[in-house]
């Protein structure tokens, strides 16, 4: 099943949209074994770089180099304002429901969100009820997965509250293109994204604890090397100017965190975890972790570190609740939703189990809690076994799951060794939240790199490309 999408370079009906024209003019003028060239030498940035990500259950070819495309994904001014209207309310709502749900629990109260959704739902923590964190703020970087259907209907797929990934492809993917493409630079104005780093640590250090004296001190936690992530967790620490630490490198020290340094214990004020929450403290969480740290949350507690993403920030990306955000927005914003949701079938309500089971076949079906593109289903691309055995996943547990509709996804071109070619994308803006919120334009745009492929992300295959917003 193949479904007709817009393209956003060049749609069918209307011709060359007008963001893409001067690139287009220039592309004309290019030779296509010199694009060859450069896809090439892209490749060779990148494996020199090492900007790898690891498949998890492969042992052969664990490490892989993620797929970059030359061709940009360009968007006009006019069309980032209106999307980052959309996302600062999406994000300010998020955080405000985040408030309430471990504190006064209002929007249950009223109704607008089942109790039970929060109560048995493994992303929230009892641990966090009554804890505000420095500065309110619980989701300091967000990522927010972006669809869109046609020249203006844009859609959020999902919402990233937790650890969101990714940006080291965004900084290194402009960094090529200026590199590859130096005269293009020149002649179109897009908009830069290279200061994410330092606009990331001037956020973090706007919610350092009230009772830190002077600068903050900051670290950024990795699980350690094996992690898929280690290189964005090593590339964010290095671009920040700040220690990238391990659980091991870090103990509690009169009532504060403390990392090991060659002159003894440093006290630490922010602490940007890449860590996820069951692991972050095993006198509270997990006992088996080692990746994180004895007595954190006590610490946390008493107000003595910022952790960023605040512990209990999965209840807000939580693919059940996630088709509870136009109700949310409206809660907590009183304004109706400017960024729409995609229609969503809850599993766990009979009726709507009913349905899916009976069109699993047409929707993309995804675990709760899933992400990267596992564990999910998508119907139209499914043999009809792998249907049949999905649906017995279904009616065995049918509160993990939710459906959607098959989207068309818009289509950008690739390069590829016939030329140009579209293929579907998504696009994750990155949100920085402090006593403010940042929104660096742009952001990652994935692409589904096989024909007629609706996955974009890179653990299935897909790709990335450089996401340029015009300076208009």
């Amino acid at each position: 099943m193949r479904l007709a999408a817009f393209d956003e370079m060049l749609p069918e009906v209307s011709g060359l949209r007008r963001p893409y024209s001067a690139y287009d003019r220039w592309l004309k003028e290019q030779d296509p074994a010199r694009l060859t060239e450069k896809m090439q030498d892209a490749e060779r940035v990148f494996r020199k770089t090492g900007i790898t990500f690891a498949v998890y259950g492969e042992q052969e070819a664990s490490e892989r180099l993620i797929p970059f495309d030359i061709v940009p994904r360009i968007i006009s001014g006019n069309e980032w304002r209106r999307l980052t209207q959309g996302i600062e309310q999406r994000v300010q709502a998020l955080n405000a429901f985040l408030d309430d749900i471990y504190h006064r629990q209002e929007i249950l109260r009223a109704g607008r969100v089942p109790r039970d959704l929060i109560a048995r739902n493994e992303a929230f923590l009892p641990e966090m009820i009554g804890v505000r964190p420095p500065a309110g703020v619980y989701t300091h970087i967000i990522g927010v997965d972006i669809v869109r259907i046609s020249e203006d209907e844009f859609y959020v797929l999902e919402d990233n509250a937790r650890t969101p990934s990714g940006v080291s492809y965004m900084l290194e993917n402009r960094e090529t293109m200026m590199q590859l493409f130096p005269e293009l630079f020149q002649k179109i104005k897009v908009r830069p994204v290279e200061n994410y780093p330092q606009l990331l640590r001037q956020s973090l250090a706007a919610v350092r604890p009230q009772n830190t004296n002077g600068a903050p001190t900051i670290a950024v936690l990795t699980p350690g090397s094996f992690n898929s992530a280690y290189f964005e967790h090593a590339f964010l620490a290095d671009q920040m100017g700040v220690q990238l630490v391990e659980g091991q490198d870090l103990r509690v020290v009169d009532g504060h965190v403390a990392m090991r340094t060659t002159e003894g214990y440093k006290q630490i004020d922010v602490l940007y975890r890449r860590v996820d929450d069951s692991f972050l403290d095993p006198l509270t969480f997990r006992p088996d972790s080692a990746l994180g740290i004895p007595g954190i949350m006590d610490v946390y507690r008493a107000g003595n570190i910022t952790i960023a993403n605040a512990p209990g920030t999965g209840i807000a990306d939580d693919k059940a609740i996630y088709s509870y955000m136009p109700e949310i927005v409206e809660f907590y914003t009183g304004r109706k939703a400017i960024l729409g949701n995609i229609p969503t079938w809850r599993c766990s309500e009979p009726d709507s189990l009913k349905y899916v089971l009976e069109h699993i076949h047409e929707l993309v079906i995804k675990e709760v809690h899933g992400s990267g593109g596992y564990g999910m289903l998508v119907g139209p691309a499914a043999t009809k076994k792998e249907c049949q055995d999905f649906a017995k996943k279904l009616q065995a547990k049918p509160s993990n799951y939710i459906a959607q509709p098959t989207l068309a996804l818009s289509t950008c071109p690739i390069l590829t060794e016939k030329g140009l070619a579209p293929r579907h994308v998504d696009l994750r803006p990155y949100v920085l939240v402090s006593d403010r919120i940042q929104i660096v334009p742009g952001g990652l745009t994935r692409v589904a790199l096989k024909e007629g492929s609706l996955v974009v992300n890179s653990s299935q295959g897909g790709g990335t490309k450089d996401t340029w917003v015009l300076d208009d």
